[in-house]
């Protein structure tokens, strides 16, 4: 592990430059948040090893308090202040983690157990349109959520087990911390997952697999039971039952999405498997 000491007693981890993989690509409808699967490039960058403690948030700040407690109960407000001290010291940006810089670095990081950490990106519904160069996502949501983030929290008991969860970042909240990266500044327009799912392919998908596990069987299972007469008769209650089967099946299991990364040119494109 490479670590480098910074200012205010500040140790950061070098993380070379890596691709990590956001999101899952499972077809059912209850995984509709979590897609699409994207590949994320990203170059070299600084992580902090542990959140920041009140002592280095007091320093940093020009105050004086030498707890080695990590800092909580802290607001966008307050990172933001931090953040824009620490810029003199650096050439590139400071700034709290994105999702797939958080994750690259995961197996190297400390965050103690029942600890939430507020990352850079908003809460947004699903990864579509999110950039695939580890740039964090902001500005596209409105209202109260606009000031919700991703967040890291650590299992209240076992250590090295974290749930990805959206945390108010508006509002100071007790054991809700934060850390810091230092990685190169973005320029030009972000390359991005699509923002949209090519209907016409998922129309067609789910006509055939709602008539292959649902219709076919519920027609199927009372003439192979000597039912043939109710297959005609009852056609409406088995259509109907059919569509509610099929309906059931695609909350679960549907084949799996696209991923999407970038091309050796920088282009958008699905990657094979």
């Amino acid at each position: 592990m490479n670590i480098v000491e910074g200012p205010f007693g500040l140790r950061f981890i070098k993380i070379e430059s890596c691709q990590t993989f956001l999101g899952i690509d499972k077809g059912g409808w209850v995984y509709a948040s979590e897609r699409p699967r994207h590949r994320v490039e990203l170059p070299s960058f600084l992580i902090l090893e542990s959140p920041i403690t009140k002592a280095q948030f007091a320093a940093i700040l020009g105050d004086d308090d030498s707890s080695d407690e990590l800092k909580d109960m802290v607001t966008h407000d307050d990172v933001e202040k931090i953040c824009s001290q620490l810029s003199s010291h650096f050439e590139d940006e400071v700034r709290r983690p994105t999702q797939s810089e958080w994750k690259s670095a995961e197996s190297l990081l400390k965050l103690p157990c029942g600890w939430t950490e507020l990352l850079s990106d908003e809460a947004t519904g699903n990864h579509r349109g999110a950039p695939l160069d580890g740039r964090p996502r902001i500005g596209e949501m409105i209202g109260p959520l606009s000031g919700h983030r991703i967040s890291q929290s650590a299992h209240p008991k076992r250590a090295g087990v974290y749930a990805q969860v959206t945390t108010p970042g508006d509002r100071p909240l007790p054991k809700v911390g934060f850390r810091l990266v230092v990685s190169p500044k973005r320029s030009g327009e972000a390359r991005r997952v699509p923002d949209n799912a090519n209907l016409g392919t998922n129309i067609r998908s789910e006509l055939f697999w709602t008539t292959v596990l649902g219709i076919i069987p519920s027609f199927t299972i009372p003439i192979l039971r000597g039912f043939s007469s109710y297959a005609i008769d009852g056609w409406a209650n088995l259509l109907f039952g059919g569509l509610c089967a099929g309906f059931v099946s695609g909350a679960f299991w549907r084949p799996r999405r696209p991923t999407w990364g970038l091309s050796p040119e920088g282009e958008v494109i699905q990657l094979k498997d």
